[in-house]
C-alpha cells in the first residue's frame, strides 16, 4: 500500500544469555520471533508489552542499530538490512530516534548547539552559518532558545533534556522517528507537555511514528494503532480503540487491567 512508509517482514532476531553453573552454559533466547508490522505515513503504531518482551530489540533492529537475524526492513522501497555504509547512513537520516534516558543520551561534554547540529555536520547540510540557523528554529520549536546553544545538558532539568533530545532526532527533518520509552523517565507532568509537544510536530512536519512503551495509559494518548509483544512475539495488533475496548489476546487484557484508573481511562 502507498501509505505504508516503514514494514517489518519476518525480523528475527536471537542472543545468547549464560546459564548453569558459574555462567559456563548458554541459552539460546529469541528476542525477536517472526515478527512483522507496517508503519504508515503520518501516524503513530505504539509497540507495547512488558520488559524483555522485545519492543527496544525492535526498535534498534528497526534503525539497523542492532544487526538482525532474518528479515526486511523495507523503507522507501529499500530493504535497509541490505544496506551497508555510505548507503546505509543517507538512509538513516531519515530514520531517527529519540531515547528513553534524557540524561544518558545527551553527551555532557558537548554543549546543546554542538548536539542538536551533530547530525546535519554528519551529514554535511548546508553552510555553517545555515547549520547554525537550523539549530536555533528546532530549538526554538521545541521550547528552547538561542541562549540555551551554548549550555551543557547537566544545566537543564529532565523534561528539557528530553526536548533537547527531540530536536536533535528532528533537525535532520526525518519521516520516521522511534520513540524509545520517550517519557518513561519523566514526572507525570512533564510527561503531558513532551507527549503533547511530539504530536505537535508530528502535525507540522508530517512525521510517522513507532512509539515504544509499557505504559498504556500514555499510548492511549499518542497512537493510532497498537501493536502488542509478548516473548518476542508480536501476538495482537489493532486500532487503539479496538485494542483498548476489544482486545482479542489474553495477555493484552491483563496488561489493560494492570492500568491504574482502568475505568476513568475508558470512560
Amino acid at each position: 500500500m502507498s501509505d505504508i512508509i516503514l514494514s517489518a517482514r519476518h525480523l528475527t532476531k536471537s542472543y545468547k544469555q549464560r546459564s548453569g553453573r558459574f555462567g559456563l552454559g548458554a541459552t539460546l533466547v529469541k528476542a525477536l520471533d517472526d515478527v512483522s508490522l507496517d508503519l504508515k505515513q503520518g501516524s503513530t503504531l505504539a509497540v507495547v508489552g512488558e520488559s524483555g518482551s522485545g519492543k527496544s530489540t525492535l526498535a534498534r533492529c528497526l534503525l539497523q542499530l542492532l544487526p538482525l537475524d532474518g528479515g526486511e526492513v523495507l523503507f522507501q522501497g529499500q530493504d535497509l538490512a541490505k544496506l551497508s555504509g555510505s548507503a546505509l547512513r543517507e538512509q538513516r537520516r531519515f530514520l531517527q530516534m529519540v531515547f528513553q534516558d534524557p540524561f544518558a543520551s545527551l553527551n555532557p561534554r558537548m554543549r546543546v548547539g554542538q548536539i542538536v547540529g551533530e547530525g546535519l555536520l554528519i551529514h554535511q547540510l548546508g553552510t555553517q552559518d545555515e547549520r547554525h540557523d537550523k539549530v536555533v528554529r528546532m530549538l526554538q520549536r521545541v521550547g528552547l532558545s538561542e541562549a540555551d546553544m551554548q549550555k551543557y545538558p547537566h544545566q537543564f532539568s529532565g523534561g528539557q533534556r528530553q526536548r533537547i533530545g527531540i530536536a536533535r532526532a528532528l533537525v535532520l527533518e526525518p519521516r520516521v522517528v522511534v520513540c524509545d520509552e520517550p517519557v518513561s523517565a519523566l514526572d507525570v507532568s512533564i510527561q503531558a507537555q513532551i507527549l503533547l509537544l511530539l504530536k505537535e510536530l508530528q502535525e507540522e512536519m508530517a512525521l510517522s511514528y513507532l512509539f515504544i512503551s509499557h505504559d498504556l495509559r500514555v499510548v492511549r494518548h499518542i497512537a493510532d494503532e497498537v501493536a502488542v509483544m509478548y516473548q518476542g512475539k508480536l501476538i495482537e495488533q489493532g486500532g487503539v480503540e479496538s485494542i483498548y475496548d476489544a482486545p482479542a489476546q489474553e495477555y493484552t487484557r491483563n496488561l489493560l487491567q494492570s492500568i491504574p484508573g482502568r475505568r476513568a481511562l475508558a470512560a
